[in-house]
């Protein structure tokens, strides 16, 4: 007899959950520092979406999964040379290449990592293309895997659906990702909703409260 399927938004299991926080990088966060949008200012719709929204809802999340023994990991995209050579050739195309030195690479100090918490560089869009995420999260017993991040109809588009294609029990939670504009988040979360729970920052919490305290 086969077991039954399980919901894409059945509870979350203690010791078997894990918050990814996708890219939240100062380069791609902090006005000025990525070179391929230096025309907008700190008022552009992206900055402000991050700084007023997914940023606070990012860290209401870490508090309440770090209460609750929650693994929680962070990637950046990093490349682990400095000439970037490593990088795929999608990187090398576009360009994109974040040096290991640069501090511009390193996640703005609000949702940074504290303590043993894993920080995986990556040097593609999709987190399990070009790291061991798999191998780690399988190490670790996770089972369901929430995402937030950005941006929402790239980088976190693509841990979805490649999460949801190994056999994890993805959520992303749509208040804590941003795109440059509210059209291209809207349309990406319809596009890959179909691979995930979509929910939002006070449900996801309520749920990580719920699993009690550390392991």
């Amino acid at each position: 007899m086969t077991s039954p399927l399980p919901r894409r938004d059945e509870p979350f299991r203690r010791n078997e959950t894990a918050l990814l926080l996708v890219d939240m990088q100062r380069i791609w966060l902090e006005p000025g520092l990525d070179p391929d949008h230096a025309d907008w200012g700190p008022d552009h719709y992206f900055y402000r979406q991050t700084r007023e929204t997914v940023i606070p809802n990012q860290q209401r999340l870490l508090a309440t999964a770090r209460a609750s023994g929650v693994e929680v990991l962070h990637t950046i995209i990093q490349s682990l040379t400095e000439d970037g050579r490593d990088r795929s050739l999608d990187h090398k195309l576009t360009p994109i290449h974040i040096p290991p030195s640069s501090p511009a690479g390193l996640p703005v100090p609000e949702v940074a990592p504290i303590g043993d918490e894993i920080l995986i560089p990556k040097t593609s869009s999709g987190i399990f293309n070009s790291t061991n995420i798999d191998y780690l999260l399988r190490n670790l017993g996770i089972r369901h895997l929430v995402v937030a991040g950005i941006l929402t109809d790239q980088c976190v588009d693509m841990t979805v659906r490649d999460g949801a294609d190994r056999g994890f029990l993805v959520t992303c939670v749509s208040d804590a990702c941003a795109a440059p504009t509210p059209e291209r988040h809207a349309n990406a979360l319809k596009a890959f909703g179909g691979y995930c729970w979509v929910s939002d920052t006070a449900t996801v919490a309520a749920r990580f409260e719920a699993l009690g305290g550390a392991k």
